[in-house]
């Protein structure tokens, strides 16, 4: 493949980077493309945005205005997107005009649950592992001809879902049926429940070239289907299974045919098999990491792929650990204070990220702070006295 013609930085005239939507990591991404020595806009509904508070431009309309689109593209020589759920035709339409990374194509697979589990099924030869056991649910006939090997699962709407929103767990036809109703009847996938040992997210990048990159893993631990701390490298995963992990990460990525950072979660089962569940067409939560453990963070690397520069050095420095930063924090029973910053950055190796939003909301993110250590066990002490000033169960 003939290497394509890079977007670089340039002062006079500037060079226009744009991206979909404006939250903290497209605020992160601003941060990390300004960096380089772009300039950045950012298209979001609202005013009040942490990208937009970032970026040289917010464009203050919906992710479907025909106009807005037409005035990020005609600004930007490529558009990205910080989450999945921008429709794939605002994708579509800005590349008329624009390089966009990842395409409309590839946002489009990974924002339909059932379109992603039929692609991982596709990709399984190549990539040599498969999603759980699932079944589309679209009606009450559906629930019916469930097949008892399904249960216990996870019933999960299509579209829209994301840090456990829009997933039941359920044991029963019956239980089925009633979150069937409560969702509205709209379309869901069951997904069998398997022995999970621990979950791990491969973060990689693909650049325009085809040459890809993959980060070493992230094994996670979820509070509540939200992120709660991202270890790596991971206590538990052993050198064959992280390997077997990256190679499909490479496998899923090609196939795709993805231009920029795509995050991959996978599940461990007690039995140490693989499975794939599902991925995330833009940097994850589970890769913030890189930002003070790893040559390039995941931002940059963003930046790179979608301006076509060659993708960056992937390399871990330093055991890291990361604990995700809900408003919780801010709460002292019915008390609203602000957490004792100053004690959590007197901690060895503390970096603090905070997103810039105002209000501080129970389960809302509000930021991140990342441990590096000589050792994870080091980076692990220090985590755990963080959550202490916090006031978060270890």
């Amino acid at each position: 493949m003939n290497k394509p013609t890079p977007f670089l930085p340039s002062a006079t005239p500037s060079a226009w980077l744009g991206v979909m939507g404006g939250g903290q990591l497209g605020r992160m991404f601003v941060h990390a493309a300004q960096a380089m020595g772009y300039k950045v806009a950012v298209l979001e509904p609202a005013a009040d945005c942490p990208a937009g508070h970032a970026a040289e431009r917010l464009i203050e309309a919906g992710y479907d205005d025909a106009a807005a689109l037409t005035e990020l593209s005609a600004l930007c020589v490529a558009v990205t997107t910080e989450f999945e759920n921008v429709p794939a035709a605002s994708m579509a339409q800005l590349a008329e005009h624009s390089f966009v990374a990842p395409s409309a194509d590839c946002v489009s697979i990974a924002q339909d649950r059932i379109a992603e589990k039929r692609f991982f099924v596709d990709c399984a030869g190549e990539s040599g592992v498969m999603p759980a056991p699932h079944q589309v649910i679209a009606s009450h006939a559906d629930i019916a001809a469930i097949h008892d090997n399904l249960l216990p699962g996870i019933l999960k709407t299509v579209r829209m879902g994301y840090d456990g929103k829009g997933q039941v767990r359920v044991s029963t036809r019956e239980d089925v049926r009633a979150a069937f109703d409560a969702m509205n009847g709209v379309t869901c996938l069951l997904e069998k429940m398997l022995p999970l040992a621990y979950e791990v997210s491969v973060l990689t990048a693909r650049g325009a070239d085809g040459e890809s990159v993959v980060y070493p893993i992230a094994e996670n631990v979820h509070r509540d289907g939200i992120l709660f701390t991202t270890t790596v490298p991971g206590p538990n995963v052993l050198p064959m299974r992280a390997q077997q992990a990256q190679d499909a990460a490479r496998a899923i990525v090609a196939k795709l045919g993805y231009v920029g950072v795509l995050c991959i979660e996978f599940f461990v089962l007690d039995d140490g098999s693989l499975v794939v569940n599902e991925m995330a067409p833009r940097p994850h939560n589970s890769g913030h990491y890189t930002m003070d453990a790893c040559i390039t963070s995941q931002f940059a690397q963003q930046v790179r792929a979608m301006a076509r520069l060659p993708l960056g050095d992937v390399r871990q420095h330093s055991p890291a650990v990361m604990l995700n930063i809900l408003g919780d924090a801010w709460f002292d029973g019915d008390t609203v204070r602000e957490p004792a910053w100053d004690q959590v950055l007197e901690l060895p190796g503390a970096c603090l990220h905070l997103y810039g939003k105002e209000e501080a909301r129970r389960g809302r993110k509000m930021g991140h702070v990342t441990f590096v250590a000589p050792t994870l066990a080091q980076a692990q002490e220090q985590l755990r006295a963080a959550c202490a000033i916090l006031n978060i169960a270890p």
